[in-house]
């Protein structure tokens, strides 16, 4: 997770340096924000996450929450430019801080985060941003070009966490109490699961009779889970065989936040 950080980095800082104001203006894949806004979001959270790692190998208390409004009034009032700046120094020095840890603190080292019950490991930290980040790099590319695809890099790691949100993402009554069950079968990584569209959304083995298949590319699998799914951002690999459902009828599930 680790290095597939440092290939994000390295990515979208080729893609972000010398944009000028009309990119830095678009609006993004997070319909809410422009470019230079999800930058700044993902230029503060990289400066949060760098002050709790410290505070963790350090052992001081962790930054209250006061320390994060202040952290994202800064970055709020800041120019597009200068978040686009900004957001470079930021996460350079985050994914610095997670290279330099040696393999005993990555094993040892326990992390509060202020939001999970309990302090958590340097792989769960790494996850969560990769996670964050990954998505907002594609909702920057996307602004750029429709075709946008999550980073290969990030795919596998991203597929292994689908399981854990599709609960809490997937919206059941939106097929107005029709159950599904639908096999899904994705292509680089090759994986196969069973989506349970039920009374709730669940993530599975593949049904030996399913009601409807789903074949995609992996990175589609994660963007639809998000709402990052709009059929201009849709490859032409993604298919759905099956009368019980529809593409859209997905889309509705997984509204996105």
């Amino acid at each position: 997770m680790i290095t597939a950080l440092r290939s994000g980095h390295e990515h979208l800082a080729s893609l972000v340096r010398g944009r000028g104001a009309g990119d830095l203006t678009r609006t993004s894949g997070a319909a809410a924000w422009d470019v230079s806004q999800v930058l700044g979001h993902l230029g503060s959270g990289a400066e949060i996450a760098l002050a709790v790692l410290e505070g963790a190998l350090d052992g001081t208390d962790p930054e209250d929450a006061e320390f994060n409004r202040s952290v994202w009034a800064r970055w709020d009032a800041m120019s597009r430019g200068e978040r686009a700046e900004g957001f470079l120094s930021a996460d350079e020095a985050l994914v610095a801080i997670f290279e330099g840890l040696d393999a005993q603190t990555r094993d040892e080292l326990r992390i509060s985060l202020g939001f999970l019950p309990e302090p958590v490991d340097v792989a769960t930290v790494a996850g969560l941003r990769l996670s964050e980040f990954t998505f907002h790099t594609w909702d920057i590319e996307v602004a750029l070009d429709p075709a946008a695809v999550l980073a290969s890099d990030a795919t596998g790691p991203l597929l292994d966490q689908v399981g854990m949100s599709i609960g809490r993402l997937g919206k059941a009554d939106a097929l107005d109490g029709r159950p599904v069950r639908l096999a899904v079968r994705t292509t680089a990584p090759e994986r196969s699961f069973g989506l349970d569209l039920g009374e709730a959304v669940a993530l599975g083995e593949e049904p030996a009779e399913p009601d409807a298949v789903l074949s995609a590319p992996a990175e589609w699998l994660p963007r639809l889970t998000t709402g990052r799914h709009a059929p201009a951002c849709t490859p032409t690999g993604v298919t759905l065989t099956g009368a019980a459902l529809t593409l859209d009828d997905l889309r509705r599930v997984f509204p996105g936040f």
